[in-house]
């Protein structure tokens, strides 16, 4: 297990390289300045500001010198938030982000493992039928359709809860239902496929000739095994979570990470484009890496390949 770990390890910080060296020069090629804006500054001004962040360098240098900082943990500055650095606006506004993908996935859990499992308990009849039906309605509806529908029906309609912010904690209801319902759509198929497929296996008619209840076979015995494929879901599924809230984080007005990240990209705020892509793409591995884990976990028979 330790040499899998460190492997996947060195692997982790290699993707990470290829991924830096990609966004920064990608964002370069972008049209446009992080100082461009309405009103056109002074050609000298622009040149001192140039100078400050180093951009008037040429990129090579820039890189390298960008590469050494972060090697010291240093993601830059940013151009368009005054006396902040990257890393500090990282640090505030994560926990909002975090918080809210934590809400959604423990939402997508329980609706999507109930639902698929009670759907596989007994297929083709209404307790499949009706959840299945559902589920195919979460997966075409994306969360920049659903949540304007939610706020229409329970916020604006009905008057039960805020369509906007996040101060109270009935602030969070809508946010991550939007984003839970579309994940508890795609937990709630794999988890019924999963369970029917295991319903046949040698070591289910062993239980079953043991004398065991269906229902403990079922859920004792299937359910471990059959959740194997929601837990190689569950990696990319809780990076999206959190980096992909930024849509739901606009319609709903929710200070976190993800609003910074799409006006950093519109601000050309080369940094901070950077830290954000960075920090995710960090995220997406990390969780991989524990979601494989725990699939060796839950089946010790599985090589690590």
């Amino acid at each position: 297990m330790l040499t899998f770990v460190l492997r996947r390890f060195i692997e982790a910080l290699l993707v990470l390289f290829l991924i830096v060296t990609a966004t920064f020069f990608m964002v370069r090629l972008v049209p446009g300045g992080p100082f461009d804006g309405e009103k056109e500054l002074p050609e000298v001004t622009r040149q001192q500001l140039e100078s400050y962040y180093g951009l008037d360098k040429p990129l090579p240098v820039q890189y390298a010198r960008y590469l050494g900082n972060l090697l010291r943990g240093d993601l830059g500055t940013t151009f368009k938030y005054q006396g902040w650095t990257v890393n500090e606006i990282i640090a505030r506004k994560l926990p909002v982000s975090f918080e809210l993908g934590a809400l959604a996935m423990g939402i997508a859990l329980v609706l999507g493992i109930g639902s698929g499992v009670l759907a596989a308990w007994r297929p083709r009849t209404a307790t499949d039928t009706l959840p299945m039906s559902l589920a195919m309605l979460g997966i075409c509806l994306p969360t920049f359709v659903l949540g304007p529908m939610l706020i229409l029906v329970f916020g604006l309609k009905l008057h039960l809860v805020n369509v906007m912010g996040w101060n109270l904690p009935q602030d969070r209801i809508l946010p991550a239902l939007t984003l839970g319902l579309f994940y508890a759509a795609y937990i709630a198929r794999l988890t019924r496929s999963s369970m029917l497929e295991i319903r046949g296996e040698d070591y289910m008619r062993t239980a079953r000739a043991k004398g065991l209840s269906e229902a403990r076979v079922y859920l004792l015995h299937g359910l471990r095994n059959g959740l194997s494929p929601v837990v190689s879901y569950l990696g990319p599924a809780l990076a999206g979570l959190i980096s992909g809230s930024f849509v739901v984080e606009t319609i709903f007005n929710i200070p976190g990470l993800g609003r910074f990240f799409v006006q950093a990209a519109l601000d050309n705020d080369y940094f901070m484009v950077l830290g954000c892509v960075l920090f995710y793409a960090a995220l997406i591995i990390l969780f991989n890496l524990i979601s494989d884990i725990l699939l060796v976990w839950l089946n010790p028979r599985r090589k690590l390949a």
